[in-house]
């Protein structure tokens, strides 16, 4: 989200915006039913375009699952050079339809630019029941933080750009990066939930922070327990990191306190800037097993990384 609008500020049907970082604005439509807006867009992240569309469309959507809501309209947002191909544009466009198709939601147009280098994603627009949305701010000492999916995504395709990561590991990130957040917000809505993000351009640590910082709390993080998709650890060893994921570690060191004995590969990971990660679900500590039980159910694997503790003087704190 960007900009500023002061005319928000003070809006009773304005239920989440900018006050707590939150992924996605909500606005209530009725006592039933808010709306929920989210947009995203970046460049390719991997060489197939169908693949490429997909996975952006599952990125935009993404922060529409992460509040608890259900995707329902969304507009192309797009820029191609005037000599890319037209099967190529094609293929991105239809890839991100599929994707919304996958999601229930309706493609209903958009916005195309000239530019030099491509770039695709979406407006989203979704729906939660009114007072029902998932924010930050709710997490609580003896929460426990389970994420869904494994990282390591940005590692990886920044080694396919540099031409050293395998396609076995190409076509595991991609994977993970089509498969949607539905089931995992599904699953949270049915069980309940404290807090809740999405896993994007900030890695874990900086999407981490945000529920740190608005619940007023500590978020613990164990680092063995994180789980990064097979590869990536390797490829980050062999420098295979990219800028974004470089600044997001610059930034932790204001906010996260590191045990000594967490490498500084490790660091890297955990600051790893993701393409369409997993949610981070923060849950009270006696729903952690019938999350896990739902999350099961659902075909989608889960990983207990951490807790909330009392605040401290650092937002978040890893241990080894």
């Amino acid at each position: 989200m960007g900009g500023l609008n002061s005319n928000f500020a003070t809006d009773p049907n304005l239920l989440a915006g900018f006050g707590a970082n939150d992924d996605a604005a909500v606005y209530r439509l009725n006592n039933d039913r808010a709306a929920v807006l989210t947009v995203d867009f970046f460049a390719p992240v991997v060489d197939d375009p169908h693949s490429y569309g997909y996975i952006a469309a599952a990125n935009a959507m993404s922060d529409v699952y992460a509040v608890g809501g259900v995707p329902a309209l969304a507009l192309n947002i797009a820029c191609f050079p005037r000599t890319l191909d037209p099967q190529v544009t094609r293929a991105i466009l239809r890839g991100g339809s599929d994707a919304a198709k996958d999601a229930g939601a309706l493609v209903v147009g958009g916005h195309t630019v000239e530019d030099d280098e491509p770039k695709y994603g979406m407006a989203v627009v979704g729906f939660v029941v009114t007072g029902k949305q998932v924010g930050h701010d709710g997490a609580r000492p003896g929460d426990q933080v389970i994420l869904t999916k494994p990282l390591g995504s940005g590692i990886i395709t920044t080694a396919l750009k540099a031409g050293a990561a395998s396609e076995d590991e190409l076509e595991r990130a991609t994977t993970i990066m089509k498969s949607l957040n539905l089931d995992a917000s599904a699953a949270m809505n049915s069980v309940g939930a404290n807090a809740c993000t999405d896993i994007t351009g900030y890695g874990l640590m900086g999407h981490i922070l945000n529920i740190a910082e608005a619940s007023e709390a500590t978020i613990e993080i164990n680092a063995p327990e994180v789980p990064i998709i097979e590869g990536a650890t390797r490829l980050a060893d062999e420098g295979c990191v990219s800028g974004g994921t470089n600044r997001n570690l610059d930034e932790a060191a204001s906010y996260v306190s590191w045990d000594p004995g967490v490498s500084e590969l490790t660091r890297l990971l955990l600051c790893d800037a993701q393409t369409s990660g997993g949610l981070a679900i923060v849950v009270p500590p006696d729903s952690a097993a019938t999350l896990d039980t739902e999350l099961q159910r659902r075909g989608v694997e889960s990983w207990t990384i951490g807790q909330v503790i009392p605040q401290k003087q650092h937002a978040v704190s890893v241990t080894s």
